[in-house]
């Protein structure tokens, strides 16, 4: 059967999980009275949830005698260490682009890795049954992209196919849609090549993900390039620094639909998954007996953001969480570096503290979620960009960022950009009612201003942006958080008479029966500096009877924050407290009289 390996590239929430879906239904792998749930390929619980694609994934069918394997890809590019590792598996991709949003900072991202392997692209506009859709504007869009990136002939001349992936519909021409996937499984076998076939040469295999199965341990996923191996043969592991080992392949896998099949033999071209080493791991080769090299590493683009992750030593340190020890979060952070290739970790000087990069905020407060969901327990810091020393001189990475805002919020919107030195490169019309805003801004000034500009735009702006190129370090001074904080002085339950005694100072993040401790942050404080509260005191008891003794107080609801909420929030000189059960802001120091010493140091050395 002929082979097509190819990926699915798209800006994060251009349809590219709901294709597949669609694509598996055309190829007739389900029943027409089985019950398929949506988005079948975002299997990961945070994946359900926030509805992105997180972790590369790949699944098979068959059409039209051909064996086509689908990797689909995350569109942020925090994740991008996934779609470069995809692009060295695959010989095509369909880039998936929205008929309405058009071309975004992450659709010239995945599009600019799908260009620097040479693989073939098909475009795909999806979404075309979307109200005031411009098709036409799009492609040109699109045509303008493949420009701007160097694409060369073969690349620019691509073909085209629309989509409707909600409506399960598509078509090579926008007048005739067809019900089904067929036109678009019918582009990829026309436009794809088949994969190279070198039976002939020794067994090479990269693995370029990786799965667990409670039986058999350990899988290694990825693309045999050249020779067969039959299951359970011997052959050599060449690892990532440098040995080389021997294990047996016990099993061998192949693919179709959701599911793996356990195959004899595997051939060149094929993507396969291979059991027998417990400690394989992403970037391996695993070639025969007789190999004698490894296959060129994985190319990843370097971390441009890190924070801190700390032994949690607040006073309600190991209350919640089950792993809390520097040992239990070395060897967790270890592990997930042995699957994500763009991630880092680092030792500090403090056994009890490890430096962690990652691709952006995102990437790594994903991370945050997932070690709070094991039952892990620790503090973060405040992220920073990674300063890179290029030709004796520093230098910080710059993003493009895109905003997409109705018009009564432009105003607003750029003079707040503004202040963190953005630079407008462009401002056009999209519609009506919305404009579109792209500016270069640099990376650590984008830091916490998220949450900023939810609250200006009301929820009504979308923002996106990725890394554009490292840029000499500026060495002015950027306007973050305009507000300081109430910190609490006591330790103890908040109480409601407490907290009636401070609404007017500002807005609270804790509510009555909340425990407390001093120099935990309980709220934002009105103005610029932060305030000492006692949000535990209790009403006095007299004996002395009052008209309005028992009446009933109101609060205001306390504002509650998510993970990448209070990421952004955070200062410098302030932690997030992580646990499976809470997110709690506090003061790096938690006295109060030391938190003024250190203060007045500051502003002495100043």
């Amino acid at each position: 059967m002929n082979i097509k390996n190819i990926a699915i590239i798209a800006h994060v929430d251009h349809g590219k999980t709901t294709l597949v879906d669609e694509m598996l239904k055309t190829s007739g792998l389900f029943r027409d009275n089985q019950n398929v749930k949506e988005r079948m390929m975002d299997s990961n619980a945070l994946e359900k949830e926030r509805g992105i694609t997180i972790l590369a994934k790949n699944t098979a069918i068959e059409f039209n005698d051909h064996h086509i394997n689908i990797m689909d890809t995350p569109g942020h590019a925090d994740f991008s260490g996934e779609v470069e590792r995809i692009m060295t598996m695959v010989d095509g991709v369909l880039l998936v682009v929205d008929a309405l949003e058009g071309c975004m900072p992450q659709t010239r991202f995945v599009l600019n890795k799908a260009m620097e392997y040479k693989k073939k692209i098909i475009v795909v506009i999806n979404k075309i049954d979307k109200p005031a859709t411009r098709v036409e504007e799009v492609i040109d869009e699109v045509l303008d992209l493949f420009i701007d990136l160097g694409a060369d002939e073969s690349q620019i001349d691509f073909p085209i196919v629309y989509a409707s992936a909600l409506q399960g519909q598509s078509g090579i021409s926008i007048d005739s849609i067809e019900d089904s996937m067929e036109p678009l499984l019918n582009s990829i076998i026309e436009n794809i090549d088949n994969a190279n076939v070198d039976n002939d040469e020794e067994f090479t295999f990269q693995v370029s993900l990786l799965d667990y199965n409670d039986y058999v341990g350990r899988i290694g996923i990825g693309r045999v390039y050249s020779g067969e191996l039959k299951a359970n043969s011997m052959v050599k592991l060449f690892r990532n620094d440098g040995t080389v080992v021997q294990f047996r392949a016990t099993k061998l896998y192949g693919f179709k639909g959701l599911e793996r099949v356990e195959i004899e033999k595997a051939t060149a071209g094929q993507i396969i998954a291979i059991v027998g080493k417990d400690d394989i791991n992403v970037g391996e080769t695993v070639g025969s007996l007789d190999a004698k090299s490894p296959l060129p590493k994985l190319r990843v683009d370097e971390p441009t953001l890190e924070m801190e992750f700390i032994v949690n030593d607040s006073p309600f340190a190991g209350l919640d969480g089950k792993f809390v020890t520097a040992r239990k979060i070395e060897e967790r952070l270890s592990l997930e570096t042995k699957t994500d290739v763009s991630l880092r970790v680092e030792r500090t000087d403090s056994p009890n503290k490890f430096t962690v990069c990652g691709r952006g905020e995102l990437h790594l407060s994903i991370l945050v979620e997932n070690l709070r969901r094991e039952g892990f327990e620790l503090m973060v810091s405040k992220p920073r960009v990674i300063v890179k020393t290029i030709d004796g001189v520093k230098h910080e990475p710059v993003e493009e960022v895109v905003i997409d805002v109705p018009e009564e919020y432009v105003g607003t919107v750029m003079e707040t950009m503004g202040l963190r030195k953005a630079q407008l490169i462009d401002m056009k019309v999209i519609n009506m009612s919305t404009n579109r805003l792209i500016f270069h801004v640099y990376s650590r000034a984008l830091i916490g201003y998220m949450s900023d500009f939810i609250t200006i735009t009301k929820g009504y702006g979308i923002l996106n942006h990725t890394f554009l190129q490292f840029e000499p370090v500026f060495n002015g001074t950027f306007s973050f958080r305009n507000n300081g904080v109430l910190v609490s002085m006591e330790t103890g339950k908040v109480t409601a008479y407490g907290l009636v005694q401070l609404e007017d100072r500002g807005t609270m993040f804790v509510s009555p029966g909340d425990e407390v401790y001093e120099g935990m942050i309980v709220g934002e404080n009105n103005k610029n500096n932060d305030l000492a509260v006692n949000v535990v005191r209790m009403k006095q008891k007299t004996n002395v009877r009052s008209a309005n003794k028992d009446t009933t107080v109101s609060i205001k609801k306390a504002r509650v924050l998510s993970l990448e909420q209070y990421i952004q929030y955070l200062d410098d000189d302030e932690y997030l407290e992580v646990t499976p059960s809470y997110l709690r802001l506090r003061k790096k120091t938690l006295d109060k009289s030391m938190r003024e010493k250190e203060r007045k140091f500051t502003l002495r050395e100043e």
